[in-house]
């Protein structure tokens, strides 16, 4: 150790030799800092860094030694030989280039060894070979220690150099570690070796002149090592920097895309295999990374999207377009699906190679979720706007059309396509003028009025408006403003219901059938006639009208017949109608008229005429129907002084008219008032008889023509009044189905006889007659089970008599009502057979149990030889019907035994027995 400080310290220039040991500890630390460089990097890059590291620190170290050498003063002049200097430069960079690729193909203990000896021993090599390119004149001699010191303390620092290097320490002090160790080694190789070094001068001096100047040689040498230094520094300092800067820009990306959880970030190699995985990833579709990477990204399709390769074609776009873009089904790892919104993108290389596929998915189920709904409301209004019974339309506030509706286009009737979004309001009018208007001049026109009216009633607020167009059509139109200027309207095509409004307007007050006024707006006529007549002292006449047996031609020829009729009288009362002269109808076959007048000879002519418009013949579906009626007149202010009065006082004067055989023209008198009294006075107290005990029973007997037997009794109500006495059927019958009353009445003599019956000792039949009312009443069939089962009457015992009258106003109620009747056991009889209809299709349609031949046949039978055929006929039809036939009204012998001859079953009449009230002595009696 001594000997080697003192051969530094005594032998050399410590200048230069401080200038060898600067230059050493750069080329050391410039090798280590590239062997870093190297070791972090990869493919071409590692070797070219290999390579750098190899060529500057060989060099480096070159010229530590040759610096070294230079600060030698061996005593002598000396030089050096050009080819034996290059060897020993080669030899340096080639043993750094060997240290440091050992180092990076081995593994770490077998690198740094093997690593150590390649440099220590190559730095040896080159000391030694560059002291054999010496020249000088004298010999070297070696001491073998020392060498074989040099070297071991050579190998020994750089592996202990190379053990340190490339650990990745980032501390200043142990990154300094390797080149202090590494400048070690190199330094005491050298000085050691040199330390065993002995120079014996020769003779011959070598001429200075000839050599180069060893200042040069330093100043050159310093100065190409510390340039190449520099450059190895600088390319590593960049290095360094963009690695880092690449690194940093990495691990930002690597932050990025493994932070990102909303999408699905993945790369596939060119073969479509998952080559990374984000969180995003692992989030969307539930794989974790170890489970998805190498596997084939077909896997998030469907089985069917599979077969038909839509994979597949997604890479092959991709590739072919450099992007791919769609959005549909995919599958998790549970094997739910979602709506994904997919972006595959090719990667290629600086050439143009590709090597691979970034793909990004999104999972847009909610927004496709929500972009349906929007979708099926948008749908769910477009149908409800083309399905609208209105027409819709928007406007901007620029007045262009935004949106309208099928209705819209075909109220106003459009040519197909002609109208369309965008276009302004003006144009659209003239459409719609010119296509609808032959003048193409006028339709102009007319479009820029319509166009200047409508948006000045837009403009200024009116809400609703209706245009009538000469075609007849009314569209209501309604306008809704915008905050934003513009408006939405709504049209409607009320042609029809205004049609319909007035018709209702026109009902109200008029007859739907002739179209005459009805009873309101008569009544509101002769008001004003009154006024009138008030002021010029005049007269005014109000007439009833009601038709002559009009029922009768309702019930023979149909309802039908019977309007027909009404309309024709309706037309000939219009043509006699003079100024002045008013007609109504009330209803049914009731009409009225008004004139004001002031002589009487005027209401006489305007009576006549009435008179000969209501009378004559009608041909209706060839049948001639005569035609007549019955007017009643009242005349203001003498018989009343208000509209209600003289219609009241016409109506009675034309029931008197009615009433009389030979007036068909009544004119009000003051006693109809109180015949009218009398009469509600009776129709009041039919409602309070039954509580009063007034009603009683009579009974007719019906006997055997053949053997005189009893066969049974026909019932018969009485009325004895408290205070009028007994009042004849004839005069309240009539009277209580007009008012009602029949309906209790004719249940209180149902029950009675059936009740009284039911008390004899006999099997006698009761006949009881039932009122067209109550044949009406749809629950008879139920009152009379009720009374029988309440009486206790065998329900043979009880025979129901139904006018033919009685079923002609509604055939198939009154049938359907008998059949029930007769399904509880009772009989029932067709009464005055001969008069009214005597349809014989009546006979057919319902299967009546006995015939009563009407009385007014029997009145005539001794003196009339028609009468007496009739009786024969009727009598010869209930034995083809095998239907028995009982006569009434049998009052003489003869007629009894006129029915005998003709083989007449039953009878009855004064002649058998006189009505009467029937105690048990008495029914006894007459059994």
């Amino acid at each position: 150790m001594f000997t080697v400080l003192t051969c530094i310290t005594e032998q050399h220039n410590l200048s230069l030799v401080g200038l060898a040991g600067l230059i050493c500890f750069l080329a050391s630390h410039c090798a280590m800092v590239l062997l870093d460089r190297a070791m972090s990097s990869g493919g071409v890059a590692r070797w070219v860094w290999l390579l750098t590291a190899g060529a500057a620190g060989g060099f480096g170290i070159w010229a530590t030694h040759f610096v070294a050498m230079l600060a030698y003063d061996p005593g002598v002049v000396v030089g050096y030989h050009a080819g034996l200097t290059l060897v020993s430069l080669l030899v340096a960079i080639v043993a750094v280039t060997g240290a440091v690729a050992a180092k990076i193909v081995y593994d770490r203990r077998m690198a740094n060894i093997l690593a150590g000896v390649l440099f220590g021993a190559g730095i040896g090599s080159m000391h030694f070979s560059g002291m054999l390119a010496i020249e000088f004149p004298g010999e070297i001699a070696w001491n073998g220690q020392f060498v074989a010191a040099s070297i071991a303390l050579g190998i020994g620092f750089s592996v202990a150099a190379f053990r340190f290097a490339g650990s990745g320490e980032r501390s200043f002090l142990r990154g300094l570690a390797p080149t202090v160790l590494l400048t070690s080694g190199v330094v005491a190789l050298h000085f050691t070796a040199m330390a065993g070094v002995t120079v014996t001068p020769g003779v011959e001096a070598l001429d200075p002149a000839t050599l180069i100047s060893p200042a040069i040689m330093v100043v050159t040498i310093a100065a190409v090592t510390f340039s190449l230094l520099a450059a190895g520094f600088a390319a590593a300092i960049f290095a360094v920097r963009s690695e880092a800067k690449t690194a940093k820009v990495e691990r930002n990306f690597k932050l990025l895309v493994q932070g990102v959880t909303d999408y699905a970030i993945y790369m596939l190699d060119p073969n479509g295999k998952v080559s990374n995985w984000n969180a995003g990833a692992e989030r969307v579709k539930g794989y974790t990374a170890d489970e998805i990477v190498g596997k084939d990204f077909s896997l998030f399709y469907s089985q069917e999207d599979r077969r038909k390769g839509i994979p597949q074609r997604a890479l092959a776009i991709a590739r072919g377009e450099g992007k791919f873009q769609a959005q549909g089904w995919r599958y998790r790892k549970d094997g739910s699906s979602f709506w994904a919104y997919v972006v595959i993108d090719a990667i290629r290389d600086e050439t143009g190679a590709l090597i691979g596929y970034a793909k990004i998915t999104k999972d847009n189920s909610k927004q496709k979720a929500d972009a349906d709904r929007i979708e099926e409301v948008t749908r769910n209004l477009d149908v409800a706007l083309e399905n609208m019974g209105q027409g819709i339309c928007m406007f901007d506030a620029g007045e262009r059309l935004v949106l309208c509706n099928k209705r819209y286009l075909e109220i106003f009737r459009f040519p197909e396509g002609s109208v369309r979004p965008g276009m302004h309001y003006r144009e659209i009018v003239e459409i719609g003028y010119a296509a609808n208007t032959e003048d193409a001049v006028e339709a102009a026109a007319r479009a820029e009025a319509h166009y200047i009216r409508n948006m000045a009633l837009i403009r200024g607020g009116a809400g609703s408006a209706v245009h009538k167009y000469p075609s007849g059509t009314s569209i209501q139109q309604h306008v809704n403003m915008l905050p934003n200027g513009g408006w939405v309207v709504t049209f409607e095509d009320i042609s029809d219901r205004l049609k319909s409004e007035e018709q209702v307007a026109f009902l109200a007050k008029h007859d739907g059938l002739t179209g005459l006024p009805n009873r309101l707006q008569f009544g509101e006529r002769v008001a004003e006639e009154l006024m009138v007549a008030d002021r010029v002292r005049g007269k005014v006449a109000v007439i009833g009208i009601d038709l002559d047996k009009f029922k009768e031609v309702n019930d023979q020829h149909g309802h039908g017949t019977g309007d027909m009729v009404l309309v024709e009288l309706t037309r000939r009362l219009g043509e006699a109608l003079q100024e002045g002269e008013f007609i109504a109808r009330f209803g049914g076959d009731e009409f009225a008229a008004t004139k004001r007048f002031d002589d009487l000879s005027a209401l006489h002519d305007f009576i006549a005429r009435l008179e000969g418009a209501l009378g004559g013949i009608v041909s209706v579906d060839g049948f001639e129907i005569k035609t007549g009626a019955s007017l009643g007149v009242a005349i203001y202010p003498s018989d009343a002084e208000s509209v209600d009065g003289l219609l009241a006082n016409a109506d009675l004067a034309m029931y008197r008219a009615k009433q009389s055989l030979l007036q068909k023209v009544c004119f009000y008198e003051a006693a109809m008032d109180e015949t009218a009294r009398r009469r509600r006075a009776l129709a009041n107290d039919l409602w309070a008889c039954i509580d009063r005990n007034e009603l009683h029973l009579h009974y007719q007997v019906q006997k055997s023509v053949r053997t005189g037997e009893i066969t049974g009794y026909e019932v018969l109500l009485r009325w004895r009044h408290a205070e009028r006495g007994n009042i004849p059927p004839m005069d309240f019958i009539g009277l209580a189905e007009e008012c009602g009353a029949i309906l209790p009445i004719g249940e209180w003599v149902l029950r009675e006889a059936c009740r009284e019956a039911a008390s004899w000792n006999n099997g006698h039949k009761i006949a009881v007659n039932l009122s067209p009312v109550q044949l009406g009443h749809a629950d008879m069939a139920a009152v009379i089970s009720a009374i029988l089962a309440e009486t206790g009457l065998d329900p043979r015992r009880l025979e129901i008599e139904i006018t033919e009258s009685s079923i002609i106003i509604d055939k198939d109620k009154a049938l359907a009502t008998m059949r029930e009747m007769k399904s509880l056991g009772v009989s029932i009889a067709i009464d005055d057979f001969g008069t009214g209809y005597s349809s014989l299709e009546t006979l057919r349609s319902f299967p009546f149990d006995k015939i009563k031949l009407d009385k007014s046949f029997m009145a005539e039978v001794e003196s009339n030889a028609q009468s007496k055929a009739i009786v024969r006929a009727i009598l010869a039809l209930g034995r083809s019907l095998d239907v028995p036939v009982l006569a009434e009204g049998v009052e003489t012998q003869a007629q009894l035994d006129t029915l005998f001859e003709e083989q007449c079953d039953e009878a009855q009449g004064y002649l058998l027995g006189r009505p009467q009230a029937m105690g048990e002595v008495v029914v006894e009696k007459a059994a």
